[in-house]
């Protein structure tokens, strides 16, 4: 479709440099009905890639002029336009490599073409660039295609760039994402190799920093179609922040439709391609993009630059414009380079540039590499009649290290890169209404990984010119004292907020999980830390345990005083009848039941865990004892009524006193046995409650306490047998029957004593049994003294032995 590609520019020199950029970003055909051969024309200066062909030639032209480097070999230089275009990208590579056309005489002197080759722009391009020369070796420097597919040494061996590959970049969008706080994003690229390569990695390196994507869409510059489907999709989405990993192009088409749909308010975090691109800077476009945040190459001032573009470079590199003679001859040479001419005055944009220093360094490190390869000499020069074969070329790249003039150093890493360092900018306005791209950081990929990178977040200006930052997550915030339940079929970062459980902490903002606390803490009111739980226990200082205290003090006070009027009437027949050292003995025993529930009472500790149990049971058997030999006297006293019977000298007080002694003995034994196998002990019960500790005595041995609780019961229903016996025997005052009813009362309490005891929680099961070993002795005390204490009393004139004996008349 044409003639062969001839250079926008060139010179010759011993060394050739090849370079493709887009001089001109647009491409059109001239006639499309076919009368006459179509022609392709370029049209669109782009002023940024222009700067870079001058900056190349200065760079050649410093070099030639350097006595040190290369010192009597010149540099040459083919220099294409490929017109953004992926056809003139094909063309212009299969120009650059092949060299001009030779006649049929002429013979190949074995040098190539070209040496190498510096370009181009795009990632896309330079794909193509670098798969086209990589079966004959010849290596291709970029300043600006930063995709990370082009790291590949496999299929890219001959490619070097200097600029680092997106995979720093991408990566460092995550921390700058991280770094504030954002976890809900939306994200934008462009769908070629720059875009799609860029966007994975950062999609992975947010998935890593536990960042949310809440959509990913791409389009390519001549779909409006899918531009216009993401315009949507940004206009209906929750997420505040944008990463827009674009090309200028893109981007620029993003924000034309962006302002119109009047989307704004949104943070857009860039990439180098756009975050300074001076084309997108346009009276209504700090509307959308005020406050955007991204990286940038640093901006390096190249001594001598400036002035080389006002007036040196169009000396040297149109040489048409100094031509002397016919006018009309010069205007038809120079017809091609007409619209650059319009540049000409145009310098204020010359500062800004920040890919011109990359172009330099390319332009040194080739010098450099063909320095060691000619075997140069400052002295002796080099030897010119070396041929250098590309290949030769690509592996001296990969040793040169070298320093520039404006401070770097360059030095190319095992995938063919320099290092990563970018500037963070802000989209700042001006006081006069100009735009300007503010430093507010840097990330040094050089530097240690906690140096990395650093912000100035106090100079940040954010989205729509705002002071205030933007929050952009999906679920706020979960505070202490609740962890994160994530939403069905959404990503992580959209969560509920589950308050803790009782017994389970969480001491931190957006907590995973809640934390169990150590058996014996439980979680505060809030859920936030674990304290001590709460230590149950019957007291003396409560109302329940000051009520026991006092019953059980007030049932020691009766027996005292029954002991004491008892004994003041010990010679009265109502006190000597029936024995009355077991009458006094049974008034000891109840003394000793009522202030054994005393020791229940209080904070447990061993020993009173061992008394409680023993004293209670040993008081009990000596009191149902008593109760018991005083039932045997009754029945042995009416049996000795009877004529010839000889029975009560069998059951007389020694014997009584013996019975009550051995009864009481095996219960001894019986606690005794208890104590040395598995004794009592306090016990720190955590399983019944799980907010508070129940503070009680362990049983140590449950057939222990049970033996106990046995015996006493078969000696209880012992006597309850005997006294319902002798309960129909004529006397006035037959004690069998209150002993009866007091043994009914007992039984009773101490069965349902039973149910009550296992299921009463915590402190109540004390209470329990407190209140059945005082209600038992209660029913003894006042079932058998009380009638007696009632004619002691008030009716005295009873208290006499014919009464007793019921041979008084009416």
């Amino acid at each position: 479709m044409g003639d062969p590609k001839n250079p926008l520019l060139s010179k010759d020199g011993d060394i050739t440099i090849g370079t493709l950029i887009s001089i001109h970003s647009k491409e059109t055909l001239s006639s499309s009905e076919f009368t006459e051969k179509p022609q392709l024309i370029c049209s669109s200066l782009n002023i940024q890639d222009l700067r870079l062909a001058q900056i190349m030639i200065f760079a050649i032209d410093e070099i030639n002029r350097s006595g040190n480097l290369l010192p009597n070999v010149s540099i040459g230089y083919k220099i294409f336009d490929t017109c953004g275009s992926g056809l003139s990208s094909m063309s212009a590579t299969m120009a650059v490599m092949n060299g001009q056309e030779f006649a049929a005489g002429d013979r190949c002197n074995g040098q190539p073409p070209i040496h190498a080759i510096i370009g181009e722009s795009e990632s896309s391009a330079t794909v193509i660039l670098s798969r086209t020369t990589g079966p004959f070796k010849i290596p291709v420097i970029s300043h600006s295609a930063t995709c990370e597919c082009l790291s590949n040494r496999r299929d890219y061996p001959s490619f070097f760039r200097t600029i680092a590959s997106d995979y720093h970049q991408s990566r460092a969008l995550a921390y700058i994402v991280k770094h504030f706080g954002w976890t809900w994003v939306g994200a934008v690229n462009s769908d070629n190799d720059y875009g799609n390569n860029g966007m994975a990695t950062f999609l992975n390196t947010a998935q890593e920093e536990g960042i949310c994507v809440e959509y990913s869409v791409k389009f390519y510059r001549t779909e409006h179609e899918k531009l216009q489907k993401v315009v949507n999709i940004i206009k209906q989405s929750t997420a505040k922040v944008i990463v827009a990993f674009l090309a200028s192009f893109e981007m620029n088409n993003l924000l034309e439709q962006l302002y119109i749909q009047n989307i704004t308010g949104i943070q857009m975090i860039g990439v180098e391609a756009w975050i300074t691109a001076k084309s997108l800077i346009t009276p209504k476009s700090f509307q959308v993009l005020g406050g955007s945040l991204g990286f940038a190459l640093r901006k390096n001032k190249i001594e001598g630059f400036l002035d080389y573009v006002i007036k040196e470079f169009w000396e040297t590199a149109f040489p048409c414009l100094q031509r002397d003679g016919n006018s009309s001859q010069n205007v038809e040479i120079c017809r091609r380079y007409q619209d650059l001419f319009v540049l000409k005055n145009t310098i204020e944009d010359v500062p800004e540039q920040r890919y011109t220093s990359n172009v330099y360094k390319a332009v040194y490190a080739v010098a450099y590499a063909l320095h060691s390869l000619l075997k140069c000499k400052e002295q002796e020069g080099c030897e010119k009649g070396l041929t250098i074969q590309p290949q030769q070329v690509v592996e001296a790249l990969k040793k040169v290290n070298f320093p520039v003039k404006f401070g770097d150093h360059v030095w190319f890493d095992s995938t063919g890169a320099t290092v990563a360092q970018y500037e963070v900018v802000n989209w700042q306005q001006d006081s006069d209404g100009s735009i300007q791209f503010k430093a507010v950081g840097y990330y040094d990929a050089s530097l240690p990984p906690d140096q990395r990178f650093v912000l100035n977040t106090e100079n940040i200006i954010w989205a729509g010119g705002q002071l205030k930052k933007q929050r952009s997550v999906c679920s706020e915030s979960c505070p202490p004292g609740t962890r994160k339940a994530a939403q069905k079929g959404r990503p992580v970062c959209c969560y509920d907020c589950i308050t803790c459980a009782d017994g389970e902490i969480s001491n931190e903002t957006d907590s995973n999980n809640c934390q169990q606390c150590p058996g014996e803490y439980w979680s505060n009111t809030d859920n936030t830390e674990c304290v001590l739980k709460v230590v149950e226990f019957l007291s003396f200082t409560e109302v329940m345990g000051i009520v026991l205290v006092f019953f059980s003090l007030f049932g020691v006070g009766i027996s005292v005083l029954v002991a004491i009027l008892f004994y003041s009437k010990k010679d009265t027949p109502i006190v000597k009848a029936n024995n009355s050292e077991l009458s006094f003995l049974l008034l000891f025993s109840l003394t000793l039941c009522f202030l054994c529930s005393l020791t229940f009472i209080g904070r447990p500790t061993r020993w009173s865990c061992i008394l409680r149990h023993t004293a209670f049971g040993i008081a009990f058997v000596l009191c149902i004892s008593c109760v018991l030999g005083k039932t045997i006297v009754v029945l042995m006293a009416f049996k000795a009524t009877l004529p010839g019977s000889n029975v009560m000298k069998w059951f007389g007080p020694e014997q009584q006193r013996l019975s009550v002694f051995a009864f009481t003995l095996i219960q001894v034994l019986i606690c005794v046995l208890w104590l040395t196998i598995s004794p009592p002990f306090p016990y720190k019960n955590i399983k019944y409650y799980k907010e508070k500790i129940i503070f009680e005595c362990s049983l140590g041995s449950s057939i222990g306490f049970s033996a106990v609780l046995g015996y006493i019961g078969l000696l209880a229903l012992l006597c309850f047998i005997l006294a319902f016996l002798a309960r129909t025997l004529p006397d006035n005052f037959n004690e069998a029957k209150f002993i009866t009813f007091s043994m009914l009362i007992f039984c009773a309490v101490w069965i349902t004593f039973i149910p009550a005891y296992v299921s009463s929680p915590g402190k109540f099961t004390v209470a329990v049994e407190i209140f059945a070993i005082l209600a038992s002795s209660f029913s003894l005390l006042f079932c058998i003294f009380a009638p007696k204490c009632y004619i002691i009393l008030f009716k005295p004139e009873q208290n006499t032995k014919k009464h007793l004996m019921g041979k008084n008349t009416n």
